[in-house]
């Protein structure tokens, strides 16, 4: 990976929330849906806590925090392990280690931090690069690029679609066609807009879970209250990850 030779900056201002066309501009209204989701995620979690996790293999590469940030470029896709048991199944129903995914929208300079854009609970939001990965279990991250080089032009984009998509609340049902937004439905959005190429193949449940049929569903019962649905098409962060349209630049550990 070789260092970026100019920096895209995006300014985050204040906005209300929203869920697709309809905003949220009540703050009692806003903690009650947070409230909500948050005792269905408590509910899950308490039913499946003893449940078994496939084992993670971790990459001998590694590298600093800053080092990596250095080289970033905006458009590149940054892939993590979150620890939340949610997400773990998620990355055991796909047989991957990865269940999260953000883009960048900033590169590192003298005035900021590299900028994460991503879709997570309670809604889509950027972060910085060394908070995003510090997340990531064991330290493991992966950076994709496209093979097809992004424009000056198209970074910009890149930036905007993001952007228009922030303060969208998350979609725990992994609806491709919601009007909320889930992690690799936000990167694969932000992606097409600015390059027209789709990351990822959208496929339904049953099909995303028959490519693993050792697998346990007695979690995903409990997610959706004892009725998958299984016609629903959704995307995952590990068919983000195995898009013939990206290149790996980094896997491995970071480290501080």
């Amino acid at each position: 990976m070789h260092s970026a030779n100019s920096s895209f900056t995006l300014r985050r201002k204040p906005k209300t929330l929203h869920s697709g066309h309809q905003a949220y501009r009540s703050t009692g209204q806003l903690a009650g849906v947070v409230k909500a989701c948050s005792a269905t995620s408590l509910l899950c979690l308490a039913l499946a806590s003893t449940a078994q996790e496939l084992p993670v293999q971790t990459p001998s590469s590694s590298i600093s925090r800053a080092q990596l940030a250095g080289q970033l470029e905006v458009g590149d896709v940054v892939f993590i392990r979150v620890a939340a048991l949610p997400f773990k199944k998620v990355a055991s129903a796909t047989l991957s280690w990865t269940n999260h995914v953000g883009v960048v929208i900033a590169q590192q300079s003298t005035e900021q931090e590299a900028q994460i854009a991503e879709s997570t609970f309670p809604f889509s939001k950027t972060t910085s690069f060394s908070h995003f990965v510090a997340r990531s279990e064991g330290g493991r991250v992966e950076v994709s690029r496209l093979k097809t080089a992004l424009n000056d032009t198209q970074k910009l984009v890149i930036q905007s679609a993001a952007k228009k998509r922030l303060g969208i609340f998350y979609d725990t049902g992994f609806n491709l066609h919601s009007k909320r937004q889930f992690c690799s439905r936000y990167v694969r959005e932000v992606i097409k807009d600015a390059s027209d190429i789709n990351l990822g193949e959208p496929e339904n449940f049953t099909s995303l879970l028959s490519h693993n049929p050792q697998l346990d569903l007695s979690f995903w019962r409990l997610w959706y209250f004892g009725n998958i649905p299984w016609q629903r098409i959704t995307v995952s962060p590990a068919s983000l990850l195995r898009s013939p349209a990206l290149r790996s630049q980094f896997d491995g550990v970071v480290h501080s």
